[in-house]
């Protein structure tokens, strides 16, 4: 086989899976139901994160909370102060995709470049 299958789960119960990490993309899928939240992070690269269902609420740098529902596709550049959370009744699920993969920026500013 050429290709290469990679599998994701289905819940309903909170969920933070890393599918794909090499050094192409990162892909990440997370589930979270309501009241649900990730930890204040900054991007480690290029994101984008896709929301298949629910509404992500995001609060990126100092901007006020911004919700995104089902369908929605959000941007979010390298070294930007992040918040995710749920603050809706439906369970929210969404995919990370970060590329280039994170392991391109390990070594930024550290060349003297």
């Amino acid at each position: 086989m050429i290709e290469r299958l990679y599998q994701f789960q289905k819940t309903q119960e909170r969920l933070i899976e890393r599918i794909i990490d090499d050094e192409n993309v990162n892909l990440n899928h997370l589930v979270l139901p309501k009241g649900g939240a990730l930890p204040e992070h900054y991007s480690d690269s290029n994101v984008y994160m896709i929301v298949i269902r629910g509404q992500i609420t995001l609060k990126l740098n100092d901007q006020e909370e911004h919700s995104y529902s089902s369908g929605s596709i959000v941007n979010i550049p390298y070294d930007t102060k992040m918040n995710i959370f749920n603050q809706h009744d439906e369970v929210l699920e969404f995919f990370v995709v970060k590329s280039p993969s994170p392991k391109n920026y390990q070594n930024v500013g550290e060349s003297g470049d």
